[in-house]
């Protein structure tokens, strides 16, 4: 993988990290580094899962294959944050 690759990663990931974020109802308490975690692997899998339906290239945007990744970044996210996230072994207020 090249360099201007694993920046495209980064960058899609971010923004898939936050987009998953925004979907989940409340306040997350998960750090922004662990959201971008998120958003890179649920990019990387969504990308995976809508090109095993045929669906990850069409004319345009695609649509499918960002909804499936923001579902699976907000599936991480809301599992992150039931898990206790980064405030694991302190009490919740």
């Amino acid at each position: 993988m090249e360099i201007s690759g694993i920046i495209s990663a980064i960058i899609i990931g971010i923004i898939i990290g936050v987009l998953g974020r925004l979907v989940v109802p409340g306040r997350q308490r998960i750090g922004i580094l662990l959201t971008i975690v998120v958003g890179i692997i649920a990019a990387l899998v969504g990308a995976a899962i809508a090109n095993a339906f045929d669906v990850s290239d069409t004319n345009g945007i695609d649509w499918i294959e960002w909804l499936i990744q923001i579902g699976l970044a907000a599936l991480g996210v809301a599992a992150l944050d039931r898990s206790g996230g980064r405030s694991r072994g302190r009490a919740r207020r």
